[in-house]
């Protein structure tokens, strides 16, 4: 800290004799002077500087700029020139994958400037707001994003800028081999944008632990970012959107292999040390597979995608960072409420007189449970207020109440634990009892405790209490929202469907809308293809078995060679869909009939057919 006030000391000098200076960042950036107190550094290796100037505009915002030395940051500048590259491509192509591109330049030999990317923070921050094993969470994300968006509009517009762009990072940072991916050097808007920042470590040099990659997964792609995209921890149909983007970004990629191999082959002689020889080429040439069909890259890229999902050691790579970095942060880093977007105190909000628990209400979305509702009555005459706090919340404010305060100021709270397999309707009563009790004693504690900010941000209004105040809503039966009829078939699936030499072609690509089983449990599907008439049963094909899921992805091929144009006028494709059942018969789940006459085979039919139980599919 004293190093970098001696610092801007100079740079402040500097301003003083020569008035204003262009950034080197971007020549249209002019500034007149250093703002101190926003200037601070970051805990990274390289210690790089967050430098705020003063915008020679006097309408104009600070320019905020990071600065970097004892960095390659002509590695990053041509990463971000290949990104831009891609973007270019895909918008060509009409697919706006929501990238967020910064500008980087390279000052000198090992030291330059970044672009700081406003309202935007790392994946760390937020998933430490959940403790330090965040990173094993699912919600953090999702949840950091309603924050930023309470409107149920903002929020759904968050998440589609996340799936397009989260899409894009997939493809691009594989295709480039982007190593050392932890959660301090990914970004998330508040507008839902994900970005990567940092690119040391390109074309697939991974940082090692002894004979260990760091970086295990194809790409980073966790399970809290699936959560954003699901909209809960059940595959939907949203992920089959997912899923669908990054193939036909890939696919589009694919094909422009020769410009990325051409534009990287004429930096062999720059002197980066990561991209040195023809090694170094083909490994791109590999990530991108020009030999493959898109069919076979898409199948690929849907393992590389489950790969990624279902990698513990990605998780385990954050919470080890999240532990790291740990030792670096400032004893002046004041706890905050995850679910809470700014903070309140005694003087802004006014004093609370009292607090009391009234009832607690069935949910169901974001996801099953109670919520508690809580009266809220101030010192000025006739103001109270309303606010829905789930258990979940009330233990997030005692756990960093305990970081601030010693146990014995604080009252004990309520276990979370519930022996045997209790009502929940009875466990709410008895937490809405205890869950009373604790906050009454946390507003007549001593008054550090009763009067702190972290108290006062938890009572006071957020926009979702304020959206339901004046209602009492019934709760929804579950099999309006959460059920179909048990024992019913149904659900519809995506194929592609093409001939070409003799060979039909059936990509089974998603399934939605599957009905769960009798106990109401997700069903484990599969698909099942015969090619009728076909009495001696030699044409039967299966996919993969996906794990309890009534939204599958598979993007598999099956093929059926040797079928003579004139003969697929008498054909039909029979294809059921079957829950996987270990020892006992498997249970069918919705089967279609698809007459290949209906179909002009003469280019590729992809679409969705409904399944039911027998009867003619149409597309």
């Amino acid at each position: 800290q004293g190093i970098l006030r001696e610092g801007l000391e100079d740079v402040k000098q500097f301003f003083r004799a020569n008035g204003s200076c262009r950034l080197p960042l971007s020549p249209s950036l002019l500034v007149k002077g250093i703002v101190p107190r926003d200037c601070s550094y970051f805990n990274s290796n390289a210690v790089p500087l967050k430098l705020s100037f003063q915008n020679v505009d006097p309408l104009g915002e600070n320019i905020r700029v990071i600065f970097k030395c004892g960095d390659d940051l002509r590695q990053d500048m041509l990463t971000l020139q290949m990104i831009r590259i891609m973007n270019k491509i895909w918008v060509q192509e009409g697919l706006d994958m929501r990238m967020v591109i910064f500008r980087c330049f390279s000052t000198g030999r090992g030291r330059g400037m970044v672009e700081m990317i406003p309202n935007a923070e790392t994946l760390r921050k937020i998933q430490v707001e959940h403790g330090v094993t965040g990173s094993f969470k699912d919600r953090p994300l999702a949840d950091w994003l309603q924050k930023h968006n309470p409107e149920e509009d903002e929020y759904e517009k968050a998440v589609e800028n996340f799936i397009y762009s989260c899409a894009g990072c997939c493809v691009a940072t594989y295709v480039l081999g982007i190593c050392d991916r932890h959660n301090d050097n990914i970004m998330l808007k508040t507008t839902g944008h994900m970005f990567h920042i940092d690119f040391g470590r390109f074309l697939g040099h991974a940082q090692m632990f002894g004979n260990i990659k760091r970086d295990r997964a194809p790409f980073v792609f966790t399970s809290d970012m699936a959560y954003v995209i699901n909209g809960g921890d059940k595959p939907s149909s949203r992920f089959h959107d997912f899923v669908d983007l990054c193939c036909q970004a890939y696919n589009l990629i694919r094909k422009h292999t020769h410009l990325f191999l051409n534009l990287l082959g004429l930096m062999l002689s720059c002197g980066i040390p990561e991209l040195s020889d023809l090694e170094d080429l083909k490994y791109v040439y590999d990530a991108l597979r020009p030999q493959d069909s898109d069919a076979d890259a898409t199948t690929y890229f849907t393992r590389l995608i489950e790969s990624s999902l279902g990698s513990v050691a990605t998780k385990l790579n954050f919470f080890i960072h999240n532990l790291a970095q740990m030792k670096f942060t400032g004893s002046d880093a004041r706890p905050t409420l995850s679910f809470a977007p700014r903070t309140h105190t005694i003087k802004t909000s006014g004093r609370i007189r009292d607090v009391f628990l009234c009832r607690h209400e069935r949910v169901f979305n974001p996801s099953k449970g109670y919520t508690y509702i809580v009266k809220v009555q101030r010192e000025s005459p006739g103001e109270v207020a309303f606010v829905q706090r789930t258990f979940e919340e009330f233990q997030e404010l005692h756990n960093k109440l305990r970081l601030l305060f010693p146990s014995s100021l604080l009252p004990s709270f309520p276990s979370r634990f519930v022996i045997g397999r209790s009502r929940g309707e009875a466990v709410a009563e008895r937490r809405k009892e205890e869950l009373n009790g604790y906050i009454w004693h946390l507003i007549h504690a001593a008054p550090e405790v009763a009067e702190c900010d972290l108290i006062y941000t938890f009572f006071h209004p957020l926009p979702r209490d304020e959206k339901a105040a004046g209602t009492n809503p019934t709760p929804k039966p579950a099999d309006a929202t959460w059920a179909r009829p048990v024992g019913k078939v149904g659900g519809e699936v995506k194929l592609s469907i093409s001939y070409k030499n003799n060979k039909l072609f059936i990509m089974v690509m998603h399934i939605r809308g599957l009905p769960p089983l009798q106990d109401g449990n997700d069903p484990d599907p599969y698909v099942k293809t015969y090619l009728l008439p076909d009495p001696q049963k030699t044409t039967k094909r299966k996919t993969k078995v996906a794990r309890k899921t009534c939204n599958p992805t598979y993007n598999e091929m099956l093929v059926y060679d040797g079928i003579p144009r004139g003969d697929l006028q008498q054909r039909e494709l029979r294809l059921s869909v079957l829950s996987e059942e270990g020892f006992w018969e498997n249970i069918l789940l919705g089967e279609v009939g698809i007459r290949l006459r209906d179909l002009d085979l003469a280019q590729e039919k992809m679409g969705w057919f409904a399944l039911g139980s027998r009867g003619h599919g149409t597309l």
